[in-house]
């Protein structure tokens, strides 16, 4: 078979511009049809809500006197179940929350200075010391007893 009448410089240059026209077509058709690239530039924020503990203000009542010229005493708010805790002078170290009553149980986890719990059980009396059962309000599952030397009942948050 003879090629030779089709190997002209027209129909070499016809097969080039048809063979650029599909090329140009795809590239077109490829830019508008495909996704934009975005990089990942900056940052995404992270939805965190900050709650402050509660700081350390006793609650305090008058005790009423019949006598105007006498200041009243106050008197401090002390633990009492389904009450406020927080726990205070650690000085940063955190209290051990245990198992049970006393300072032979396993530790659970480390309170830390300020955090705050309610009281759900106690008083017990163990190794020397006065023991609550503390729950945290945020986290049922950091529970434990605590020494009462190391909580200040607070208000309700």
């Amino acid at each position: 078979m003879d090629l030779r009448p089709y190997q002209n410089r027209y129909v070499i240059i016809g097969i080039f511009s048809f063979t650029g026209i599909l090329l140009i077509i795809t590239l077109v058709t490829i830019g508008w049809t495909s996704p934009r690239f975005s990089p990942d530039v900056g940052f995404v924020p992270a939805d965190l809500t900050m709650i402050p503990a509660p700081t350390n203000t006793p609650d305090v009542t008058a005790v009423p006197t019949t006598n105007p010229l006498i200041t009243p005493t106050l008197t401090g708010n002390a633990i009492v179940i389904n009450g406020y805790v927080q726990i205070k002078g650690t000085e940063g170290q955190g209290l051990r929350i245990r198992t049970a009553a006393g300072l032979t149980a396993d530790t659970v986890f480390r309170g830390e200075e300020s955090e705050v719990f309610l009281v759900k059980d106690g008083p017990k009396t163990a190794d020397g010391y006065t023991w609550w059962y503390l729950v945290a309000p945020y986290d049922e599952t950091r529970a434990g007893w605590a020494v009462a030397d190391f909580l200040v009942a607070v208000p309700s948050p």
